[in-house]
C-alpha cells in the first residue's frame, strides 16, 4: 500500500514530461514550417530584386517602350522585346488551344470510358511522355515533325487559301517546317501529359455517389462530366491548365529548335520564323557582353517572370470568383 502514491506521482511526472515534450515539438515544428514559408518568400523577393538590378540600365534607357519596340540590334545597342514577347505568348496560346481539349478527352476516357485492362497502361504511357527531355522534342520537331507539317499541312493550305485576303497571309512563307505554329504544336505535345495527369487525378476524386445518382436519374456520360464532375473539380482542372501554361511559357530548348530564332516579324503568318524570350536567352546570354546587351536580356527575363506572375494571379482571382458564386445559382 505504501508504494501506490509513489507510483502515482511517478506516472504523473511522466505525463507532464510527455506533454511538455509534445508541446515543445509542436513549437519547433511550427517555427520550422513558418521559416520554410518565409524562406520561400525571401527567395522570391531576392530573385525579383536581382532581376531588377541587373535589368536597370535597360529599364532606365527604354522604360515601358521596350515592350513595343521591335528592333533587336546588339551592334548598335538598340533593343526592343516586342518580337520575343509576341513569340512567347503566341506559342503558349497555340499550345493551350491544342492541349486543353486533348487533355480533357484523355482524362475523360481514362476515368469514364476506358476498359479496366487499358486504363493503367495507357495512363502510365501518358505520364512517361512528361519524362522525355525537351531537347529530344526539339530535335524530333526540327528533323521529323517540321518537314511533315510543311509538306502535308502548309503547302496544301497555301494552295487552297493562298489568294484569300486574311487566311492566305496566315499560311504564307517558305515551307521549311519552322515558325510559331510548329513551336506551339511541339509545346502542346509537351504539356499534354501534365494537364491530362492532373485532370485524371481530380476526376477520380469525385465521389462515386454523385455520379451514380446522376446516372440513376438518366443523365448521359457527357451530362455527368459537365454538370457533376467539372463543377466539383474545377479548381483542380484550372490548376492543371495553369501548370501546363507555366511549362509552355518557360520551355527553352524545344522552342529554340523549331521557332526559327529570328528577331524580326515580317508577316503575320503562323509559319513565319520568330523568337521567344527563352530562346533568346538561351542563344545570346552566354555571349552577351556586360552592359546594355546583358541588361536587355535580363529585362526579358524580368518580363517573363512578370508574365508568369500575372497569369497565376489571374487564375487565382478566377478561382476566388468561382468559389464566391458557387451558391448563386438556384
Amino acid at each position: 500500500m505504501t508504494d501506490r502514491p509513489s507510483l502515482s506521482s511517478a506516472s504523473g511526472r511522466e505525463r507532464r514530461v510527455s506533454l511538455f515534450s509534445n508541446a515543445f515539438s509542436d513549437q519547433i515544428f511550427g517555427v520550422a514550417t513558418r521559416g520554410a514559408a518565409l524562406l520561400t518568400l525571401a527567395l522570391l523577393l531576392g530573385i525579383i530584386l536581382s532581376l531588377v538590378i541587373g535589368a536597370w540600365p535597360a529599364i532606365d534607357r527604354y522604360g515601358l517602350g521596350f515592350l513595343t519596340h521591335n528592333v533587336w540590334d546588339p551592334v548598335q545597342e538598340n533593343f526592343g522585346g516586342m518580337v520575343m514577347i509576341y513569340g512567347t505568348l503566341a506559342t503558349s496560346g497555340i499550345a493551350l488551344l491544342i492541349a486543353v481539349p486533348v487533355s480533357f478527352g484523355i482524362a475523360l476516357f481514362l476515368t469514364e470510358l476506358s476498359p479496366a485492362w487499358l486504363k493503367r497502361p495507357l495512363g502510365t504511357v501518358i505520364e512517361l511522355l512528361a519524362a522525355v527531355p525537351s531537347i529530344v522534342y526539339g530535335m524530333w520537331g526540327l528533323m521529323v515533325f517540321g518537314p511533315v507539317l510543311a509538306r502535308y499541312v502548309q503547302q496544301p493550305l497555301q494552295s487552297w487559301l493562298g489568294d484569300a485576303p486574311i487566311f492566305g497571309a496566315l499560311v504564307s512563307g517558305l515551307p521549311v517546317g519552322i515558325g510559331i505554329l510548329p513551336a506551339g504544336i511541339i509545346l502542346s505535345i509537351m504539356i499534354i501529359p501534365f494537364i491530362a495527369s492532373v485532370m485524371r487525378d481530380v476526376f477520380e476524386v469525385t465521389p462515386p455517389l454523385l455520379k451514380e445518382s446522376a446516372y440513376g436519374l438518366g443523365a448521359t456520360t457527357w451530362e455527368v462530366i459537365w454538370k457533376i464532375v467539372l463543377p466539383y473539380t474545377r479548381v483542380g482542372v484550372l490548376g492543371g491548365i495553369m501548370l501546363g501554361l507555366g511549362r509552355a511559357l518557360g520551355e527553352t530548348m524545344a522552342v529554340t529548335f523549331v521557332i526559327g530564332n529570328t528577331n524580326q516579324l515580317r508577316s503575320p503568318s503562323l509559319f513565319e520564323a520568330a523568337n521567344s524570350i527563352t530562346s533568346t536567352l538561351a542563344n545570346e546570354f552566354a555571349e552577351a557582353a556586360p552592359g546594355m546587351h546583358q541588361a536587355a536580356l535580363i529585362y526579358l527575363g524580368l518580363i517573363l517572370f512578370l508574365i508568369t506572375f500575372v497569369v497565376l494571379v489571374f487564375s487565382r482571382l478566377l478561382l476566388l470568383r468561382l468559389q464566391k458564386n458557387e451558391g448563386a445559382r438556384v
